[in-house]
């Protein structure tokens, strides 16, 4: 085998190998014999065919396949030999090559930088830090009870009015021919005027009526609707009206902690005040851990190898445009000059630090181990109620998917392994600074770049069936409004 360097420019290497002729037909004879062992042919015993017959019949038939494994032997030793670590697949172009003729190919491969990775004794980092208070534990339970409004029977004897929520019984049949239909009655349903949930003129009709009073509700069915038989057709309701409710703010005290599965005010509380502590730690980690970044990113400064560069780069601008495409605006701009540049920059942050992490985690043997990946994957299918054996069995069909939960856990651990070295300082700071969003390493704000993260792994659906209504409500749907 033969070596010869075209060309090198910074972190690019452009190599010519020249694999000898006798060195093919050695391949070829080996595999032929291979092949010979099990091979039947007239005339003689299996595995005695002679290799000359063997390479008549069966050499051109093989020789993509030798000469497939010739470039990849060779082009591992050529690295090997020459000390070089390829940043990825390195790409083969044959140039040449006739049977009895020498193959000859070249290989241009991307090399990983030489740096040196700086002393992490003697850092120095600030964790912010903050506790909730009264007043954020307040304002936390001000929220719950927002989610948790209830209703209570109106005073004295109005009639109903939009917002309102009406307890009624309801009897439906198309007009035309007096019929009854699947879905088209219920009794003691509770509606909320005005919420749109019924075909339309449905509530409307119950607006103005008092509890007690029995009223005929007309109405057309779209032409659209789910349920054929009553696509486009006229129907009549007759609703009973049992109740009239009126939407209450749920008042925060003992009654409203055991709604919620707690003993009283005090225990929850205390479950609010702890989980807000967790949701501010992991606030404090993030920061901590954009600080140690930074520094890396500040204190380190060598060429990050091209195609790298590219990959990240066209990583965040799909990303872009996937977002685009799920939240479509009218004459939205292309990424202009500026934009695009910013872009590069964070791709190539990106890259640098990565490099920088992984030589951190190799040069001190830092590895995830299966229970831990396993522990991943739990909480991944944690994610999907009921589909938890869809998404192992996702996980453990597609290696690929499986590596995208050991790249964060690797960076994670790379990390805590840099901050036990590093002085680590907690700084306390107001619940306002904690929380506040930061830009990291985004892209524009007009623009917004994911997090860097494997986006083509498809998980398993995680939404449920949807419970059923009256023929009379209508259901939400990507195509079609339906009946349930």
């Amino acid at each position: 085998m033969q070596v010869k360097e075209l060309k090198q420019s910074g972190l690019e290497h452009e190599l010519e190998v020249t694999v000898k002729a006798d060195d093919i037909d050695k391949r070829v004879d080996v595999r032929l014999k291979e092949v010979g062992k099990t091979m039947k042919m007239p005339g003689f015993r299996p595995g005695k065919v002679p290799l000359k017959i063997l390479k008549q019949k069966y050499g051109k038939a093989i020789m993509g396949e030798v000469l497939e494994a010739a470039v990849n032997d060779t082009s591992v030793k050529v690295l090997k030999d020459k000390k070089l670590q390829p940043a990825m697949k390195p790409n083969i172009e044959v140039k040449s090559f006739d049977e009895g003729q020498d193959l000859v190919y070249a290989m241009k491969v991307e090399v990983l930088p030489e740096f040196k990775v700086k002393d992490f004794k003697g850092v120095k980092l600030e964790k912010p830090v903050a506790k909730p208070d009264d007043k954020a534990v307040s304002e936390a339970l001000e929220r719950i009870a927002g989610q948790r409004t209830s209703s209570e029977p109106i005073k004295g004897d109005r009639a109903s009015k939009k917002g309102d929520i009406l307890v009624f019984d309801f009897s439906g049949r198309t007009a035309d021919d007096n019929v009854e239909h699947e879905g088209m009655q219920a009794d003691g349903h509770q509606l909320e005027l005005g919420s749109n949930q019924f075909i339309p003129g449905f509530e409307d009709q119950l607006i103005g009526q008092k509890a007690g009073e029995k009223v005929e509700v007309k109405v057309s069915f779209p032409k659209e609707y789910g349920a054929k038989e009553l696509a486009g057709r006229d129907a009549i309701f007759d609703c009973d009206i049992k109740e009239i409710r009126e939407l209450a703010e749920a008042k925060i005290d003992d009654e409203f902690a055991k709604s919620l599965g707690m003993d009283d005010l005090a225990a929850l509380k205390k479950a609010v005040e702890e989980q807000m502590s967790k949701e501010f730690d992991g606030h404090s980690r993030l920061k901590l851990k954009k600080a140690l970044l930074d520094h890396l990113d500040d204190n380190h400064d060598f060429e990050v190898p091209p195609g790298m560069l590219e990959l990240e780069y066209n990583n965040i601008t799909q990303q872009i445009e996937m977002e685009r495409q799920q939240t479509p605006q009218e004459d939205a701009p292309e990424l202009s000059d500026d934009e695009k540049a910013e872009l590069k920059q964070i791709a190539e942050r990106r890259v640098r630090l990565g490099l920088i992490l992984s030589e951190v985690g190799n040069s001190n043997n830092i590895k995830i181990s299966d229970p831990e990946l396993q522990k991943s994957v739990i909480t991944e299918a944690q994610k999907y109620p009921g589909q938890e054996k869809e998404v192992f069995d996702y996980f453990s069909k597609n290696p690929q998917a499986l590596e995208s939960l050991r790249a964060p856990l690797f960076e994670d651990k790379v990390v805590d392994f840099i901050l036990e070295l590093a002085e680590v300082k907690e700084v306390s700071v107001t619940v306002e600074e904690l929380t506040a969003e930061e830009e990291e390493d985004e892209a524009p704000k007009k623009k917004p770049a994911a997090k860097k993260k494997d986006s083509t792994a498809k998980k398993p659906d995680s939404s449920k069936e949807e419970a059923k209504k009256p023929a009379a409500a209508k259901k939400k749907s990507t195509a079609k409004k339906k009946a349930s």
